[in-house]
């Protein structure tokens, strides 16, 4: 056998056994970053995470307190849930974290965490600025492949939420119908979105030449339409042999697995890498409430099993077709995780395939992020900053998320016990 193939044969066989290996019960590799301290805190804010009627109250009460700028509130948060999940007030703020990440092999994907752009065109203006400066950022370090962006913070939800109407009244493909409904926009509206368009455009160009790839996040499904052809639109101008833009498929809509294999159909067509964030979801409880409601059938999967099969299936497919898709496992779940390393074993993959990439939420799941680093895995935590008042919205629903995951806020308490006990 020649040397390159014995090579070849003898790293496959390393990772075989390497991926085999893989263990997300070993909590010293998961919080060696930890400080004692740092346990504890973690400790104490998922024991009170854990408590569904309790992260209720907080939900009614917080943006409250935040809006009458009472005293004490600012600094308990910052204190407690800002330091478990945020990486800082400001952009300069999370370059202790980016560091301390870097040390573990661990990559970050920063989010401004900003729900929405404030103050009409002047505040979807600023977001758009606050997107380009943290791409400048991120092409100054070395571990920060990825920054995510929301549409929200360029655009009028309402606007989106008429385009979506009007694409779901027509017919044929997604870009097709994306093209039809804006042309039914009054010239007002056109001109609106058309500044849309170019905050995004500019956002994406300047992602490009940095080497920064540009993850956008989901939205709800009635608005999701023209979210998902502007994206598409982008991977047109920018994916053609590098991967910049990115879209976010939330496996919890039944819908979605079907998107994806039309969105790979559409990428082999028009030659482009097609770029996917695969999530479980993040609007379950809204979207249900509101399609009882208004009186249509629920867009989301009838039982975690479905949704857990369609989220194997679309890792499945993206892997199977890795030539022509660039893949990002953003999950907790520790299944999922594993079947990805597996089904890189079984295609003779790298383990840091440069097209493939997990990620957990900065401040949860670290025995799944730092045991895939260990693992040689391309790993990273999705870390979001922003003022606190700004990111309260995303960390209140971030809290209502994590308390309605059965067994996730009993998996992480274990862990950390198992870990100061550890220590002793």
């Amino acid at each position: 056998m020649p040397v390159i193939g014995l090579l070849t044969f003898g790293y496959t066989l390393f990772f075989m056994a390497t991926a085999n290996c893989i263990s997300f019960d070993n909590t010293q590799y998961a919080f060696e970053y930890k400080t004692n301290s740092d346990l504890k805190n973690a400790h104490f804010l998922f024991s009170v995470i854990g408590k569904p009627w309790l992260v209720s109250l907080g939900l009614k009460l917080v943006p409250y307190a935040i809006k009458w700028n009472l005293p004490f509130v600012k600094p308990i948060l910052r204190k407690t849930i800002f330091q478990q999940f945020v990486g800082g007030e400001n952009l300069e703020a999370t370059a202790m974290v980016v560091e301390k990440m870097n040390s573990y092999h661990v990559h970050i994907i920063l989010d401004y965490g900003v729900e929405g752009g404030g103050n009409g065109e002047m505040g979807f203006d600023h977001s758009a600025g606050e997107f380009i400066k943290v791409i400048d950022f991120a092409a100054t370090q070395a571990n920060i492949p990825f920054m995510s962006i929301k549409v929200t913070g360029l655009s009028r939800f309402g606007l989106l939420e008429k385009l979506d109407i009007l694409m779901n009244q027509s017919e044929g493909s997604l870009l097709n119908k994306y093209n039809k409904a804006v042309d039914l926009l009054n010239s007002d509206e056109k001109a609106e979105w058309q500044k849309v368009k170019e905050r995004m455009f500019t956002i994406c160009e300047r992602a490009s030449e940095k080497n920064v790839g540009v993850l956008i996040d989901a939205e709800e499904t009635w608005i999701q339409d023209p979210v998902d052809a502007l994206t598409l639109s982008m991977m047109g101008s920018f994916n053609r042999g590098k991967r910049v833009v990115y879209n976010t498929l939330q496996l919890y809509r039944t819908d979605r697995l079907n998107f994806l294999k039309d969105c790979y159909d559409a990428a082999v067509e028009s030659g482009f890498v097609l770029g996917v964030k695969l999530v479980r979801g993040a609007y379950m409880e809204n979207e249900r409430k509101r399609a009882a409601q208004m009186n249509y059938p629920s867009p989301i999967q009838l039982n975690k099993e479905s949704c857990d099969h369609d989220f194997n299936a679309a890792i499945q497919f993206s892997i199977t077709h890795i030539d022509k898709i660039s893949v990002i496992v953003a999950s907790h779940n520790e299944e999922s995780n594993l079947y990805a390393t597996q089904l890189l074993t079984e295609n003779e993959l790298s383990p840091s395939h440069p097209h493939v990439h997990f990620s957990q939420l900065y401040g949860m799941s670290d025995n799944v992020t730092f045991n895939l680093a260990k693992a040689g895995c391309s790993v990273s935590k999705y870390l979001p900053f922003g003022p606190i008042k700004d990111v309260i919205p995303y960390l209140m629903r971030r809290a209502q998320e994590n308390s309605a995951v059965s067994g996730l806020m009993g998996r992480e308490l274990s862990l950390l016990k198992k870990e100061i006990s550890r220590r002793g």
